[in-house]
């Protein structure tokens, strides 16, 4: 049953954690486009590319901002309820901390599993759909802008010169170069005419008037070459805009654990994990045909105890002059030693990709449980430093986010790099979280003054008059 304290604490803890949330999105939505600015810039996006884009980077960065707005949001109801001595009311009237967290703690299991559906759901497809878009915007030509008294050369085939514009569809002395693997490039020089894109953006037309158009037929090699000099009074030159379009790639032209649900990295790591048995197989049918002696291999085979001294094999063979004995050996070791190395990477490469489906099946549950993990940090700092507002509650949720995103890097670091296992890496920051929300919990609930600078200093002041006293009686 509701109680009137659970609304209380309900109440204070919304206002704070949607505003939280969409800071947190607006900043980590911020970094994407100051990392990407330059590939942006300059590419004439659309209106609805644009919130396309802005859309998918949103959605892509939910699962990281939840635990970020609700250490924020807790560390700054709980302070503002101790600023305005609620707290002191509520313990006052026998009511632990466990207690009136607990409407805001099942708040925070739901949105834990929120978080876990949507990195699970919802990310995948995010992940694909915004990888296929940044690649389109990418490899897609800068918006076409032809400025006056410039040779813009980004159109293929062709270099325009534009002598003077007005309102960018009146333009004065232009100059066409028509670039070909001919003897001399042809060109276009009119005194005046009108620029335009058609309506469907696929064609961009020039209607020149009184000019002329100089071409040259002929072999490079050949001197006999045909000029042609046309006059017109007006000429209309049409150009392909399907360069400076943005193509749409296919999905299935992208592929990263990422965007892999549960399930899929289920399947991708089971038939990624039976790499013994794969290059046992593999190696047996590459590697055993050109090893002739082991096809007698048999139980009755034992280790020999007294090998021969090694030996020149020249001199073996000097006298029968049969060195194609040696030739075969030499080329059998060597195609040996290639299908070793060639499947010694392809393993490394398959370990690899294995550790990266890893890392991301414990992303899915890393996430969500980041949530609990600090909301049980913030709402019993909040309490103990019992300040409201943006300022205070910020500088810990600061220092606390960037704390566990830093063991959740050099984490994920670890395991790439085969220095730890994938659940020690991606649970790093986890195991180091827990004990610090433990420790806080319970000096909140024993009224602690971790974070009171008057005991500090009333401690320091003791500290500093026993030192003192110990002075004076010193013989």
């Amino acid at each position: 049953m509701i109680k009137k304290l659970d609304i209380l604490i309900i109440r204070s803890f919304i206002g704070p954690f949607i505003a939280a949330f969409a800071i947190s999105i607006f900043v980590l939505t911020m970094q994407f486009f100051w990392l990407y600015i330059d590939d942006l810039v300059g590419k004439g996006l659309d209106l609805f590319t644009v919130l396309k884009l802005v859309g998918l980077v949103t959605l892509f960065w939910v699962p990281t901002a939840l635990p970020l707005a609700l250490l924020f949001s807790s560390i700054m109801t709980f302070g503002n309820l101790g600023e305005t001595f609620e707290l002191v009311a509520i313990k006052a009237a026998g009511i632990p901390l466990v207690r009136f967290m607990r409407p805001l703690l099942v708040i925070t299991f739901f949105i834990s599993g929120l978080a876990f559906l949507f990195a699970n759901n919802i990310i995948p497809v995010t992940q694909l759909k915004l990888a296929a878009l940044k690649y389109d915007i990418i490899v897609s030509k800068p918006s076409l802008d032809i400025k006056e008294g410039v040779f813009f050369d980004k159109m293929d085939g062709y270099v325009i010169k534009l002598g003077r514009k007005e309102k960018d569809t009146i333009i004065h002395d232009v100059v066409i170069f028509e670039r070909s693997n001919t003897l001399q490039d042809n060109m276009l020089v009119a005194k005046s005419g009108v620029m335009r894109v058609t309506p469907d953006k696929k064609f961009l037309e020039f209607i020149l008037q009184d000019g002329w158009r100089y071409a040259e037929k002929g072999a490079r090699s050949d001197t006999n070459t045909e000029f042609t000099r046309m006059g017109f009074s007006t000429y209309k030159k049409i150009f392909d805009l399907k360069s400076f379009q943005l193509n749409k790639s296919g999905d299935s032209a992208f592929y990263d654990p990422k965007m892999l649900s549960l399930r899929q990295l289920n399947k991708a790591i089971d038939s990624l994990s039976h790499l013994d048995s794969f290059y046992a197989e593999k190696s047996a049918r590459e590697v055993r045909p050109y090893l002739r002696f082991a096809r007698y291999a048999d139980t009755g085979w034992k280790k020999v105890t007294n090998p021969l001294p090694k030996q020149n094999p020249e001199k073996l063979y000097k006298d029968t002059n049969d060195m194609s004995l040696l030739d075969a050996a030499a080329n059998q070791l060597a195609t040996i030693k290639s299908n070793v190395y060639v499947m010694a990477n392809d393993k490394k490469e398959r370990y690899q990709s294995l550790l990266l489906h890893e890392i991301e099946w414990h992303r899915k549950f890393t996430l969500s449980v980041a949530c609990l993990v600090l909301f049980l940090i913030g709402a019993p700092l909040g309490s103990i430093i019992r300040k409201g507002g943006l300022g205070t509650p910020l500088v810990f949720a600061i220092i606390f986010f960037v704390l566990f995103h830093l063991f959740n890097t050099f984490g994920e670091k670890f395991v790439k790099s085969e220095q730890a296992s994938p659940i020690g890496g991606m649970w790093l920051s986890t195991l180091i979280l827990i004990p610090i929300g433990a420790f806080l919990t319970y000096k909140a609930m024993r009224d602690s003054q971790l974070f009171n600078q008057e005991f500090y200093y009333r401690t320091f002041k003791q500290i500093r008059g026993f030192f003192s006293n110990f002075k004076k009686n010193e013989p």
